[in-house]
């Protein structure tokens, strides 16, 4: 969960798949993250093999009488604590990634596993969250804010904390691991026919996103799958190799489909990375230079009162702050 208190330095971080696969990428892992807008058969069978759901949604306290699944104290595999705020996007990747058998890693993550395995989800969470080379890892897509607005007195207005948690299979169950509770849940058994674990998986996160109001864009999907390019780069070679031009020709369009894709991703994570301050400020002088400044802020007054009526007439809680 995210909030502005008790970070230790972990910085907030996008529902974005880009993101979460730069993150693969530093710790070593031959896996990417990819939205998923429906969890119909089709759209499942086109990411597979697929590891684990991250889920995004908007937290609220709910008492355990309201909780799907059963708490599993005795639950095998690698669960972590979420002890400090704003880690739950890489808790959850840790949590997924050391519940995934026989996956290769970079030294780092290794290292973290093997030293934490036999801990409590507690100690381990600590542990987690206490390594620097992880929590920079984590920030170097989302870096701290160069303009603060401490001191000046600015009323203080609660935002909505949003968080992940992970959905995965694990020795025939489905289990959420979620970093804010005490136990893993398990969700129920699943059959390995047909579509496995992600028949269960669904019946639980519609369930769990149906008890939002109707529309209510509250929630994302991200499915953690194995990384496609060298499969795909592979399967080229063999046929271009066989002459079988027509189906090599098919396979291209994915490549190039794909290329694009991480062309994308890495373009957005060079606009994450770098500071826009001094953009902004050089903007904010030419402008002035100009006489163009004060038209500018009385027009986005104006359009900040036509958005705050419109929020007010359908009973939404703007300001004018």
């Amino acid at each position: 969960m995210s909030g502005e208190d008790d970070t230790n330095g972990w910085q907030l971080t996008e529902s974005d798949p880009g993101v979460f696969s730069e993150l693969l990428k530093t710790l070593g892992v031959p896996l990417i993250v990819d939205d998923l807008y429906s969890l119909d058969s089709e759209s499942l069978a086109s990411l597979q093999p697929l590891h684990a759901l991250i889920f995004l949604f908007k937290w609220v306290s709910t008492s355990s009488d309201s909780m799907s699944g059963n708490y599993d104290p005795e639950f095998p595999g690698f669960f972590a604590h979420q002890v400090v705020n704003n880690a739950c996007a890489t808790i959850a990747v840790i949590n997924a990634l050391g519940n995934i058998p026989a996956l290769k890693s970079g030294p780092q993550l290794a290292q973290l596993m093997e030293f934490t395995n036999n801990m409590d989800p507690q100690t381990r969470g600590l542990v987690v969250t206490s390594s620097d080379w992880l929590r920079e890892a984590h920030n170097s897509l989302s870096p701290p804010s160069a303009i603060s607005l401490d001191g000046l007195e600015l009323p203080r207005q609660t935002e909505d904390a949003y968080h992940f948690v992970v959905y995965l299979p694990s020795m025939g169950f489905v289990y959420e691991l979620d970093g804010l509770k005490p136990h893993a849940v398990r969700h129920g058994s699943y059959n390995e026919s047909g579509e496995g674990w992600l028949s269960r998986a669904r019946e639980v996160i519609e369930n769990r996103i149906a008890t939002y109001p109707p529309g209510a864009l509250d929630f994302s999907l991200l499915a953690l799958r194995d990384d496609p390019l060298p499969l795909l780069q592979a399967e080229l070679a063999k046929l271009q190799t066989a002459g079988k031009q027509a189906e090599a020709a098919e396979l291209v369009v994915k490549l190039e489909s794909e290329t694009s894709k991480r062309n994308r991703w890495n373009f957005e994570n060079s606009i994450r990375r770098h500071n826009h301050v001094g953009l902004v400020h050089a903007l904010l002088v030419a402008l002035a230079k100009a006489g163009r400044l004060e038209p500018a802020k009385e027009n986005a007054k104006s359009l900040m009162k036509e958005r705050i009526a419109r929020a007010k007439s359908k009973g939404g809680a703007m300001d004018e702050s």
